[in-house]
C-alpha cells in the first residue's frame, strides 16, 4: 500500500494514465491525492474528472482555482469562461452528478499518518495549520452549502490582501479562497501578490515566495502543493512543489508520502504559459 501527493493535471488525462502506470497504481492498495486543477486548458478534463471521481474511496483531490471557474461557470459566472477548455464538462450528460462531487471536494487535506498537508496554492504566514483547517472548512461549508451560488457570483477579486481575523463575509471567503487556489507571493507581513507569477528571484523586491517568509506559522509542517509551474520541482522549508507545468510542455509529477520518492512522466503536448 502506498499513497501518492500529484500535481496539477488540467485535462492531461493520457499523461495521468502514463503517470499511474509508472507508480503500478492499484485502485485495491493504493491512495492517490491530488493537488487540485483537475481540469482545464488541457485537452481531455472530462475524462480526468470522471475517472477520479470513479476511484472512490482510493483518490481525493484538493480545490484549485481551476477547479472553482469551473464551478463558477455552472452557476453562470463566465468572468474566466474564454479561453478555457470546458465545453465539454458543461455539456455532459453527467454534468451535474460531477459538479455536485467537485463541489464537496476540501481545500485541505492532512494525511497524519504521514505528517502531510497537501493544498492546491499557499498558506499566508500567520496561519498555524489547526488555523488553515478551521479556515478552509469555513469556505467547504459555505461551498457545500445554501450560499454556494452566492459565493460563485462573487469569489473573483484581489482584495482584500491581507488577513485579519476582523474580515467578514465575502472578503473573508474571498481572502481564505486566494490563499487555498492562487497564492504564491506574499511579503514579511503576509500581504498577498497576484501579478507575480514567475519563478523566484523574478518577483519584485520585497516579495518572498509564500513558503520562503521566514516568520511562517507552518514552517515545521510537510506542506504539498501545486499551482505554480514555472516554480518547477521545489522543496524547501517543508514545502514540496508538485505542479512541474505538464500543462505547458513539462513533467506530470508524483510523490509517494511513504518515502518522498519522485515520479515523473514527459508531457505529450506543449502549450504557451498565458
Amino acid at each position: 500500500m502506498a499513497t501518492y501527493a500529484i500535481g496539477d493535471i488540467q485535462g492531461c488525462f493520457n499523461e495521468l494514465r502514463e503517470l499511474l502506470k509508472q507508480i503500478d497504481f492499484d485502485q485495491e492498495r493504493d491512495k492517490l491525492i491530488f493537488a487540485g486543477d483537475l481540469v482545464n486548458r488541457g485537452p481531455d478534463s472530462l475524462s480526468v474528472l470522471r475517472f477520479v471521481k470513479e476511484l472512490g474511496q482510493a483518490a481525493d483531490t484538493v480545490l484549485g482555482n481551476h477547479d472553482l471557474h469551473l464551478l463558477a461557470l455552472s452557476r453562470g459566472n463566465d468572468l474566466h469562461a474564454a479561453g478555457s477548455s470546458l465545453k465539454p464538462v458543461m455539456q455532459a450528460t453527467d454534468r451535474d452528478e460531477l459538479l455536485e462531487w467537485l463541489r464537496h471536494r476540501p481545500l485541505l487535506i492532512h494525511l497524519e499518518e504521514f505528517s502531510s498537508t497537501i493544498i492546491h496554492a499557499g498558506l499566508p504566514p500567520q496561519w498555524t495549520l489547526d488555523e488553515a483547517k478551521i479556515h478552509a472548512r469555513e469556505l467547504e461549508n459555505v461551498l457545500q452549502g445554501p450560499g454556494f451560488d452566492e459565493f460563485c457570483q462573487q469569489m473573483y477579486g484581489n482584495k482584500p490582501d491581507k488577513w485579519s481575523e476582523d474580515l467578514t463575509g465575502m472578503d473573508r471567503l474571498r481572502f481564505i479562497t486566494n490563499c487555498f487556489t492562487r497564492m504564491r507571493y506574499c511579503s514579511k507581513s503576509g500581504k498577498l501578490n497576484f501579478k507575480e507569477k514567475g519563478q523566484p528571484g523574478t518577483q519584485k523586491d520585497k516579495l518572498l515566495p509564500w513558503f520562503d517568509v521566514k516568520e511562517r506559522q507552518t514552517g515545521s509542517e510537510k506542506i504539498f502543493f501545486g499551482h505554480w509551474s514555472t516554480l518547477g520541482q521545489v522543496n524547501r522549508n517543508n514545502a514540496w512543489a508538485l505542479d512541474t507545468g505538464c500543462l505547458w510542455g513539462g513533467q506530470l509529477t508524483a510523490i509517494r508520502l511513504d518515502d518522498l520518492k519522485t515520479f515523473q512522466v514527459q508531457c505529450q503536448q506543449s502549450q504557451k504559459p498565458v
